[in-house]
């Protein structure tokens, strides 16, 4: 979630004393010229004040549901859920919910910057305390969705992945490991850890993905920043902005692609087998910057942060430079528009959605705090061809701001069912969504 401030301390007290409006300055472009393989890029606009235009968070009146593209319908799979961020669909159609939120991070709250990053976050509904908990839903056939604790007691649980009888769960700080069997509804037994994850007090984007390779004999770690342009040194981003690969056996890992400043989705392009990330760039240079994209990642590709975006666009905010780094960054493939929280990556496939939303891949982007006027706040289908993307974003679910731009809800994570269905988490909302065909 893109809810981290970085305010000079004057700006600090004005925030906190309640002036949490809207400030600074607007888009010079449509949303839509951030999108695409090849995103307009302004120059940076950088401004004594950031840019804060927070949509409080408020709540899904009775009877309403965010707003489906034609031909498609939406209705609540479970509501009632705490804070649902993430989303994993097992082989017999379980759905497994990560129910969490951030952990302490004392050195992430601490000062005037910590004092206003609460107040943002408060507004945006992002405060409340983690759940610490993996939720099973199952639909009985007959209309209704049994709901069991899966599993408890965890530290800021966020992706999920099984491998056979091994169901992987990457907490905020470690990479667990625990004996699964098909059917069941509740895991008692203690997990092992698999290999330690950047944690600690500093602990700045703290969600941790994973996903498997198709032979399981891998996993991809997703890992976040600890900053938002390596203002707290890049001693702090040890093995941070990057994707992992993991050994499933032994827990040996190393970093498979780097300056990636927040990755959060993942999932595996099912033509090419290429595995495809959902990135949050950098804040504060402008409405209209940075886009946040998906991207194919590489082997050993790096791509630009903290020293340039979008390939080789220097952030000369970054001191000190790394012009042998600039000169290696990869541009991405396609940006999701500036702001947008692009947060939620899931490739679709044939099932109950229409014919036109079978190739391509769901994205959830979760809002803007750093934007006027605001982006995000929907979940968008990027049509592919031939593995590759093609076209511009569709919207498929909308709505999530109301007629006063409170967010009603927020959508995360997106997965697929196993009749092809999209499931939607909103963790302002309380609900997971499910969406489907006429």
């Amino acid at each position: 979630m893109r809810t981290h401030v970085f305010v000079t301390a004057g700006a600090a007290i004005l925030l906190a004393a309640g002036l949490v409006a809207a400030c600074g300055e607007r888009a010079t472009l449509p949303l839509e010229a951030g999108t695409g393989p090849n995103p307009a890029l302004p120059p940076p606009n950088a401004t004594l004040l950031p840019t804060i235009n927070v949509a409080p968070a408020t709540h899904w009146d009775a009877g309403v549901t965010p707003t489906p593209a034609s031909g498609l319908r939406v209705a609540a799979l479970a509501q009632g859920l705490e804070h649902p961020r993430w989303l994993v669909v097992l082989p017999n159609n379980d759905v497994l919910v990560a129910e969490t939120n951030a952990p302490k991070r004392p050195e992430d709250a601490a000062g005037v910057r910590g004092l206003v990053q609460r107040v943002i976050m408060g507004r945006a509904g992002a405060d409340v305390p983690s759940a610490n908990r993996i939720t099973l839903l199952r639909e009985d056939g007959q209309g209704g969705v049994e709901r069991h604790v899966f599993l408890k007691g965890l530290n800021s649980p966020f992706g999920m992945a099984l491998v056979g009888n091994d169901l992987y769960v990457a907490e905020t700080d470690a990479l667990m490991r625990f004996p699964y069997r098909p059917g069941q509804t509740e895991i008692t037994a203690p997990g092992t850890k698999l290999c330690d994850l950047p944690g600690g007090p500093l602990n700045h984007h703290w969600t941790k993905n994973v996903v498997a390779s198709a032979d399981g004999r891998a996993l991809y770690v997703s890992v976040g920043s600890n900053s938002n342009v390596a203002e707290n040194g890049l001693a702090a981003e040890e093995g941070r902005a990057a994707v992992w690969q993991v050994d499933a056996a032994t827990g040996a890992h190393r970093v498979f692609a780097s300056g990636l400043r927040n990755p959060v989705g993942m999932s595996w392009q099912p033509r090419t087998g290429a595995l495809w990330v959902a990135v949050n760039e950098r804040d504060e240079i402008g409405s209209d910057l940075v886009p946040d994209y998906m991207t194919a990642v590489r082997d050993g590709a790096f791509y630009g942060w903290p020293f340039s975006y979008y390939g080789q666009h220097v952030d000369v905010r970054v001191k000190p430079q790394n012009a042998a780094m600039t000169a290696r960054a990869i541009a991405p493939d396609y940006a999701l528009g500036a702001h947008t929280a692009s947060l939620g990556l899931a490739f679709s496939k044939a099932g109950s959605l229409p014919a036109a939303l079978t190739d391509g891949a769901f994205v959830g982007q979760h809002g803007s705090w750093n934007r006027m006027p605001p982006s995000g706040y929907r979940v968008v289908f990027v049509p592919f061809r031939d593995g590759r993307p093609a076209g511009k974003p569709l919207e498929v679910l909308t709505g999530f701001l109301n007629g006063a731009g409170e967010a009603q809800g927020r959508p995360v994570g997106v997965a697929m069912d196993q009749k092809g269905a999209l499931l939607v988490a909103d963790d302002v909302g309380n609900t997971v969504w499910k969406v489907t065909g006429p």
